[in-house]
């Protein structure tokens, strides 16, 4: 019987010595890649049965090992077919007792009869010896992490704020068959997350195998723009316009926060581009203390100044002594 050997290393894309980390990394890579709820190319699930199947024989040490023993010579797959274990693996493989079972593992940690993995892997897995129980022992595998991306606003993070969100995924039955499936999570938004964080909800992952755990919900932080702050870290900067009286005789004016405004008192000579600082109005920190708001100021000037503004400035400018030049001289910028 001719069987066309299939590479699952190629398949994952890693090299024959890969460690155990590096299968994993890459299956969770090509897994997120041709799944089927995000890509929808024709050829998505097949490729997607092909991944699960090759991390099925290559996560397990015992399979990797039964599977790397047939073909002396792999780094020519063809070469298997004229191997003396290639012929031996088949002749193991048929089952004559039509008893045997055999399991599959899905990327969500469930598990089920093979019956959606390839005619190449019940070749070299399923079991002759006429047993009808399968042993689990040794396959109690915690279930993997799952990503997704939250949008809060400021507002959200400084009133810990309770967050719904919806989140489809593809869980696989006893066939082999995946099917959508919508989980709906209360997420409240943690003390001293910013932009970037990541929220950890333990055990709401894919489900481990056997009786291992199931994996966590990763949820990262993303910040919803607003339109008066920009955000470094915890602290909020925004700029503010005065006058240039304002800036010269010194004033108070109102700033906002998040949530309300202070009064903010703008120093006597405030130059263009100064920053003051309103402690303890910025984003939560993890360790109880509270980040700050930087206000920037910006000087403008009346570009449609009425005439009696335009005497007085030209009395200003008679009368004041003010040179912005002599100190500062003409440099480049």
């Amino acid at each position: 019987m001719t069987m066309e050997f299939i590479d699952y290393y190629k398949i994952l894309g890693v090299p024959r010595n890969a460690t155990q980390e590096e299968i994993q990394r890459a299956y969770r890579k090509r897994a997120r890649k041709y799944h089927p709820d995000i890509n929808k190319d024709e050829n998505a699930e097949a490729e997607f049965k092909k991944i699960n199947e090759a991390n099925e024989v290559l996560k397990d040490p015992e399979k990797r090992k039964r599977y790397d023993t047939f073909g002396k010579d792999w780094k020519n797959g063809a070469e298997y077919q004229n191997s003396p274990h290639w012929e031996q693996m088949f002749r193991q493989g048929n089952n004559r007792s039509g008893r045997a079972k055999s399991y599959r593992f899905s990327s969500d940690g469930s598990f089920g009869q093979t019956s959606g993995f390839s005619d190449f892997f019940h070749r070299i897995f399923d079991d002759d010896s006429g047993r009808q129980q399968t042993d689990f022992r040794g396959f109690d595998r915690p279930g993997h992490s799952h990503e997704a991306d939250i949008t809060v606003t400021l507002r959200d993070i400084i009133s810990g704020a309770t967050k719904s969100i919806s989140l489809q995924s593809y869980e696989v039955d006893a066939a082999g068959q995946p099917h959508p499936t919508t989980k709906t999570f209360q997420v409240k938004i943690p003390q001293g997350v910013t932009q970037g964080s990541v929220v950890r909800l333990p055990g709401q992952g894919g489900k481990g195998t056997g009786g291992g755990l199931p994996g966590d919900l990763l949820l990262r932080i993303h910040l919803a723009p607003d339109p008066r702050f920009s955000v470094e870290g915890c602290d909020l900067h925004t700029i503010v316009t005065i006058s240039p009286w304002e800036a010269v005789l010194g004033t108070k004016i109102k700033v906002q926060t998040v949530e309300g405004s202070v009064s903010l008192t703008i120093p006597k000579g405030s130059i263009n581009g100064k920053k003051l600082r309103v402690r303890g109005k910025g984003l939560p920190k993890k360790d109880g203390q509270t980040g700050d708001i930087i206000v920037e100021l910006q000087i403008q000037v009346p570009t449609e100044p009425d005439g009696e503004e335009e005497d007085l400035f030209r009395e200003l400018a008679a009368k004041s002594r003010f040179n912005p030049r002599l100190k500062n001289r003409q440099r480049a910028g």
